[in-house]
């Protein structure tokens, strides 16, 4: 709580959770992110339940916008998922992000008994289903991988569109953009790649005919004061190099920029490395 209520104080602009339910002990699948394959976290994490973590966060705060970095579309029944971003807008009073990704991770999906084949052609459905079960008086769906008959799905959520930020680095992924999204949601990539990404991205909304200005760049890095992890993937170092790095994203048209801290000495030091990062970096 304390946590929450002095970043709010900091003026963040959101709030973010990751998406994991189970955590295999092997793990065989490649995570996209890495050089090697192998995924960063230790095999020891605890993960809270987003949405759950979510609905916490909406008590303790007033403001902050509360997303997920990225929500897994195949983890969850679409319709079950969502009444979970429905309730979420509800009871922060319409301050909901839906992060939308379609995972990597073969193993948990099986865990969860949920298909991991043509997961993204999946996720497009789900996506599709969430827009009519939030905006139609009685939606009903008959797709390739989903469908129900006409329900009343309420109560909606209280934005009139809850913002979509997907997350991939495909060119489904970047397809998925241009169709669904408010802001493509980079992560853990050297800014080089990114501009290369969002370029397309913003080739593809031309073709489209869709304005490039409705979608916005949204890059997650390590807020990484000790200089740990990757420089290529982390704000990092003094302040002066904190603010040239920030200033280097800005520069290729990033809007947001979400952190993970690095920092050491647990919650206080985490807080204190944000402190600095919004007073003195951000301003």
């Amino acid at each position: 709580m304390e946590f929450l209520a002095e970043g709010e104080r900091l003026g963040l602009h959101s709030g973010w959770v990751s998406d994991h339910v189970a955590w295999p002990a092997k793990i065989e699948a490649n995570y996209p992110y890495s050089d090697d394959g192998a995924f960063p976290a230790p095999n020891d994490m605890a993960w809270l339940d987003p949405i759950g973590t979510l609905l916490f966060a909406a008590a303790c705060t007033e403001t902050m916008m509360l997303g997920q970095t990225v929500l897994i579309m195949g983890y969850r029944p679409p319709v079950q998922t969502a009444k979970l971003i429905a309730t979420l807008d509800r009871l922060s009073e319409g301050r909901a992000i839906l992060g939308a990704g379609v995972g990597w991770m073969k193993e948990e999906f099986e865990v969860l008994g949920m298909p991991f084949d043509h997961r993204g052609a999946r996720a497009d459905e789900q996506l599709e289903i969430f827009d009519k079960l939030f905006t139609e008086e009685i939606p009903s769906y008959d797709g390739r991988f989903y469908s129900f008959p006409e329900i009343k799905f309420e109560p909606k959520p209280i934005q009139e569109h809850v913002p979509v930020w997907i997350g991939g680095s495909s060119d489904p992924a970047f397809r998925r953009v241009v169709r669904f999204g408010d802001c493509y949601h980079a992560a853990f990539q050297p800014i080089e790649t990114v501009k290369k990404d969002w370029a397309r991205i913003q080739e593809l909304m031309a073709e489209a005919g869709r304005d490039t200005s409705e979608v916005t760049l949204s890059i997650r890095l390590y807020l990484d004061p000790a200089s740990s992890m990757k420089p290529e993937l982390s704000v990092a170092g003094s302040t002066e190099q904190m603010a040239d790095t920030v200033g280097q994203w800005a520069d290729i048209g990033a809007e947001h920029l979400l952190v993970d801290i690095t920092a050491p000495g647990g919650p206080s030091g985490r807080l204190d490395a944000l402190s600095h990062f919004m007073t003195d970096v951000v301003g």
